[in-house]
């Protein structure tokens, strides 16, 4: 202000008929501001302070609106000035010259004004003044803001957070800011005539620099991310920019760099980005990550025309493992689990964990789909083989789902269906498996769904029954026994057997009604049959494990129950599986010491195709051992199953357990088991699972 001040004195000073008024454009352009005008009277000046810029608003708002000079003879009757004929006339002024000023680059600044009191027009030499005082006003607020500007470029300079450097066009370190020194420990004299390559340790390797001072040298701007050393020694990763600026000619001038240390935040962003994509325990990829993948390698399949195989992995009797050795030793397994599938694929191969003992692999660009079959065969190889626990060694298997991209699916949601299908269809073949996903597993699924849809109104409806088969005393060959089985008579589909919907009824819960249901009909038929035909009588009920789970029933209302019916503990015998028998959670233990207590025997169902977990036998006193079918099919004189149907009824009776064979078909088998001691059978030999009332005839054939 002072230079402007300067400039209207000095040309009132020359000039005592003239009064000068230089205007400031304010920063957003839309009005003026006083700059200099001490000639004019204060309320004068003061009414033109902060005036509007537009076309017809005085002889400076015009000006400074349209950037043209404008001449006001006469103010009082010139159409721009109407607003401000009062004030002027008491201001004694009568004409006004306008001008505006520009900076160098052409834009207004503000405008440069000389007033006179009498009505005239100026003259030519008058005009050139007008232009010679606005061009040097122009100059000193054009060097008056650049001077601002650099103080300011300056304080940010000498305060930012960021640390700076300036080099030179051959990259020479010129300046640098206190900020720098803080990040990298050197000061300017260290610094100063040496290449910022000095602060490097050799983490980005050449083609990184290549990539770097190629966009340097074409745009004069680069950004990215860099490691770099401290003068301590220490690491560091600096985010950094780096900006030119360029002489007239076109050449570099300098080249500023500014750079923050990222390194925390580097490594934060890394844990974040671990946590959300890998699983803790094994270090694969988890459920997030291994959706991202198959999503990406099913579009790099569909480019290379190239199918993609999904196996989706599931650790047969994990559970067991957990129950047993504690869940501690489980996630040793896990771990285990995971280095073993890693090392039966490619590295470009991607092995995840969903969850639980789940994996899933994506085995990717196959050229012969075969080599899935080759890799599930390692797997099931590799995942067979002992697990040491510490002192312990465990034993699992898997089942393995295998289905393709684009053959069974384009999507992955029905790819990572079809795989799950594939591998419970593995599962229920008999486990250490792999099976490929079909159309025909898919129509499966389908029909278990209306099945559990149908399951859910069987039980209203009336739809189950219970059948009967007879358990006879090989012995005597008198039935003193039965084993309750349910059937349901679906009423479109007709008969279904339990292997159909007894699973989908555990993984439904349904079985849990289902299951109290199948007591009470078979309690209330044992204690018929009791008073009717033999009063020691027996009728097994099978137990499904998800009814032993199950929290919020006990076992108490069963032995409540045969008491309302006025019948003995002894008159149901619980079937359970091997299984059961290793759950090592007390919801299972206190029921089978609840059955025990109260007198109700314990039948164990299947021995021979599970654990075997003999120390359990006596530990819950177990009454029965069912020798499984399996066994009993091929009996035949010096075969292996007979041998093993005669250790197992020695092995039960040394420790004052009953047997029973199952799956009794022919009279040879029979002849057999009972050569070898064998308590009671069951099987078509003896009857089918018949209705309450054909089985009353059996009892009337028994005594005859």
């Amino acid at each position: 202000k002072e230079i402007l001040q300067s400039i209207t004195d000095s040309i009132e000073l020359e000039n005592p008929a003239m009064l000068c008024s230089i205007l400031l454009l304010s920063s957003d352009g839309k009005s003026l501001h006083a700059g200099a005008a001490s000639g004019l009277p204060a309320f004068y000046n003061a009414a033109l302070h902060g005036i509007e810029v537009g076309m017809g608003v005085g002889a400076c708002g015009t000006a400074a609106s349209t950037g043209q000079r404008v001449i006001v003879e006469d103010i009082q009757t010139h159409p721009y000035c109407g607003p401000y004929r009062e004030i002027a006339a008491r201001a004694a002024l009568a004409s006004c010259w306008s001008e505006p000023i520009k900076g160098a680059s052409g834009k207004v600044l503000g405008t440069f004004a000389i007033y006179h009191h009498e009505v005239k027009a100026p003259t030519e030499d008058e005009i050139q003044l007008i232009e010679q005082v606005a061009g040097l006003a122009g100059i000193a607020i054009d060097q008056s803001r650049a001077n601002e500007e650099r103080q300011l470029a300056l304080l940010v300079y000498q305060h930012s957070g960021e640390a700076m450097m300036v080099t030179d066009a051959d990259c020479a370190i010129i300046t640098i800011n206190p900020a720098f020194t803080e990040l990298t420990g050197y000061t300017l004299d260290e610094v100063i005539g040496k290449n910022p390559h000095m602060l490097s340790f050799g983490h980005q390797d050449e083609a990184f620099y290549q990539a770097m001072w190629h966009a340097i040298n074409t745009t004069g701007y680069w950004q990215g991310e860099i490691w770099n050393r401290r003068k301590n020694g220490d690491i560091f990763v600096e985010w950094l920019t780096i900006n030119s600026t360029f002489n007239a000619d076109g050449s570099v001038h300098r080249r500023v760099g500014l750079f923050s240390d990222i390194t925390e935040k580097k490594a934060s962003d890394e844990l974040i980005w671990q946590q959300a994509n890998f699983d803790p325990l094994t270090s694969l990829p988890n459920r997030h990550m291994f959706l991202n993948r198959l999503e990406q390698d099913i579009r790099k399949a569909h480019r290379a025309n190239l199918p993609l195989a999904l196996i989706f992995l599931d650790l047969d009797h994990f559970k067991e493992v957990n129950d047993t050795f504690g869940h501690d030793m489980g996630d040793i397994l896990l771990r285990d689990a995971a280095q073993r599938l890693r090392s039966c694929v490619r590295d470009t191969d991607v092995v995840a964990r969903l969850g639980g003992d789940e994996f899933t692999i994506i085995v990717g660009e196959l050229a012969d789909p075969g080599d899935v079959e080759r890799v599930a065969q390692n797997i099931l190889q590799k995942i067979a083989e002992p697990f040491p626990l510490g002192i312990e060694t465990a034993y699992v298997s898997a089942s393995i789902g295998i289905t393709f991209y684009p053959e069974d699916a384009g999507s992955v949601k029905q790819l990572l269906k079809n795989a799950d299908q594939a591998m419970y269809a593995a599962k229920s073949q008999g486990r250490n498996r792999y099976n490929y996903f079909t159309a025909s597993m898919q129509e499966a699924a389908q029909n278990r769904m209306r099945l559990a849809n149908d399951l859910r109104i069987a039980l209203a409806r009336g739809e189950f029954k219970v059948y009967y088969q007879p358990i006879v005393e090989l012995a005597t060959g008198a039935i003193h026994k039965a084993e309750a089985l349910i059937r349901w008579q679906h009423p479109t589909r007709g008969l279904i057997s339990p292997g159909e919907f007894i699973h989908i009824a555990e993984e439904t819960g349904l079985i849990l009604d289902i299951g109290e249901w199948a007591f009470h009909e078979a309690a209330k038929q044992v204690g018929h049959w009791r008073a009717m035909y033999d009063a020691k009588f027996q009728i097994c009920v099978n137990k499904s494990p998800v009814q032993f789970h199950n929290a919020g029933r006990g076992h108490r209302p069963w032995i409540d129950y045969l008491q309302t019916l006025g019948l003995p503990a002894q008159s149901i015998v619980v079937e359970i599986t091997e299984s059961l028998l290793l759950d090592a959670s007390t919801y299972v233990t206190d029921k089978l010491f609840e059955f025990r207590d109260a007198g109700m025997q314990v039948s164990l169902d299947d021995f021979g195709t599970g654990y075997s977990a003999l120390p359990y036998l006596k530990k819950f006193d177990i009454d029965y051992l069912k020798i499984d079918q399996s066994f009993v099919h091929n009996l035949s004189p010096d075969s292996s199953d007979l041998a093993l149907c005669e250790a197992i009824i020695v092995m039960a009776h040394k420790l004052d357990i009953e047997v029973i064979a199952e799956g009794v078909e022919t009279t040879e088998e029979r002849d057999l088991l009972i050569a070898a001691g064998c308590d009671y059978a069951q099987g078509n030999l003896f009857s089918r699972p018949v209705t309450v009332e054909e089985f009353e005839k059996l009892f009337c054939q028994d005594r005859r």
